[in-house]
């Protein structure tokens, strides 16, 4: 009777932890660093879905200034994003996803970067050299 009781408490338990992770991931309340992201191994990898329209974000450096700057953008799991850059000088745009994107941006206009991301949670697109965030997305 006791390894009953034991059994059910844990059980019950497992439920009740499943649970608040995954409120907390429907309400928005868990922080998602995707600096910090990982996934579990063996975990499927988001395709994009035929048709799926990309998330475009335009970028611009021209005499020091970064636009857009941390602008909020929304885009489901394997949604493309593409990143449309002119730019007056050379940087680094990083994509803190999982996985990590590194592009190289050169002085020239209509540069485009494209990619996904495979879980959900905060991407953070930065500029390394001008150090500003361009853009964060918002991946449900």
């Amino acid at each position: 009777m006791r390894n009953v009781r034991r059994g059910c408490a844990l059980v019950l338990l497992a439920g009740l932890l499943t649970a608040g992770c995954a409120s907390a991931e429907e309400g928005g309340h868990a922080d998602h660093g995707a600096a910090h992201q990982s996934s579990a191994p063996g975990s499927a990898t988001a395709q994009p879905q035929a048709g799926q329209q990309a998330v475009v974000i335009a970028v611009r450096l021209a005499g020091g200034t970064v636009t857009p700057d941390d602008a909020r953008v929304e885009a489901a799991v394997g949604q493309p994003i593409e990143l449309v850059v002119d730019s007056d000088t050379a940087d680094e745009l990083h994509v803190h996803a999982d996985p990590d994107h590194t592009f190289e941006v050169e002085p020239a206009a209509g540069q485009r970067f494209s990619f996904t991301v495979a879980v959900p949670g905060r991407v953070e697109i930065e500029l390394h050299d001008a150090g500003r965030t361009v853009a964060t997305v918002l991946v449900r």
